[in-house]
């Protein structure tokens, strides 16, 4: 059920709306997992609570459809929000130094959220393009009515970029650690089934060469998760990372900068981006 008082996704054009569905952001969404469960309570309600474990595919499809729903979802958007608040009311437990949580707690509910602005703008220096200060305080503002979207309330948020950097930094000296979770999310050697989403010929195929695919996607998981994670953060978790890796991401982030925005908008935008572009666009022209 919708409320007049619901609060509106970020705004068609904004900075978020460009970034979140250009498939590049597949390549960021890693580092944001990681990172969130990077803090004691998070990690502690995905271990014992998460099925990311027994079925990977059907979760990871469930938190992009999830995302894309706050910035692309019009009034969806907030019925989203409201889903996952409830979804979250009965995970509590005991973190990893032994202090209770419970996953809706305004702390540990606004660290989810709000890991995705330095991923955004760190990644997308690599990936797409570096932001300007103007462009980096737009998508603060995109990203902060996504937190309002989550449930968030202002008060739960630090209004402004630059009272955000010293709610970031003092999290990293005392709130981040290598959690089990991860630990287990950059490992490469952890059991991960075949995918189980598409056409079944393909499943069917990919079942019988996942023994040989898994290894090297497991480790190009952990080069993407590591890589495209903010310095400060990789470094308070105790991740390592080398300029050789440095080069090499930079040189595929290179590329992928060269072909991706040659490509069919079919192919470069999820699908829900791409619906909601050209349904934007169509309306552009409609009233222009």
């Amino acid at each position: 059920m919708s409320d007049e008082t619901d609060p509106l996704p970020p705004p068609p054009g904004g900075v978020l709306w460009s970034l979140s569905g250009d498939i590049r952001a597949l390549l960021m969404l890693p580092a944001a997992l990681t990172l969130q469960v990077a803090r004691p309570a998070v990690g502690a309600g995905v271990d014992e609570h998460s099925v990311f474990r027994t079925d990977p595919w059907g979760r990871g499809e469930r938190s992009l459809r999830s995302l894309q729903l706050w910035v692309y979802g019009g009034p969806e958007a907030a019925a989203e929000g409201r889903r996952l608040r409830r979804l979250h009311r009965t995970i509590r437990g005991t973190d990893t130094r032994g202090r209770s949580y419970h996953a809706l707690t305004p702390a540990h509910y606004a660290w989810v959220h709000a890991t995705g602005f330095p991923v955004y703008r760190h990644a997308a220096r690599y990936l797409i393009r570096p932001l300007s200060p103007a462009q980096e305080r737009a998508l603060y503002r995109e990203w902060l009515q996504v937190g309002r979207i989550l449930g968030l309330h202002d008060r739960d948020m630090p209004p402004t970029i630059e009272e955000f950097w010293p709610y970031w930094q003092k999290a990293l000296a005392g709130e981040v650690e290598a959690t089990p979770v991860v630990r287990e999310l950059v490992a490469t050697d952890q059991p991960v089934p075949a995918p189980d989403r598409g056409p079944w010929p393909l499943r069917l195929a990919l079942r019988g060469v996942w023994p040989v695919l898994l290894p090297p996607l497991a480790r190009f998981r952990r080069f993407v998760t590591i890589g495209l994670m903010p310095p400060d953060a990789r470094a308070a978790i105790g991740l390592p990372w080398t300029a050789g890796q440095e080069r090499r991401l930079r040189r595929m982030c290179a590329v992928l900068r060269c072909v991706v925005p040659a490509l069919p908008a079919r192919l470069r935008y999820l699908p829900r981006a791409r619906e909601a572009r050209a349904a934007w666009r169509a309306r552009a022209r409609r009233n222009g």
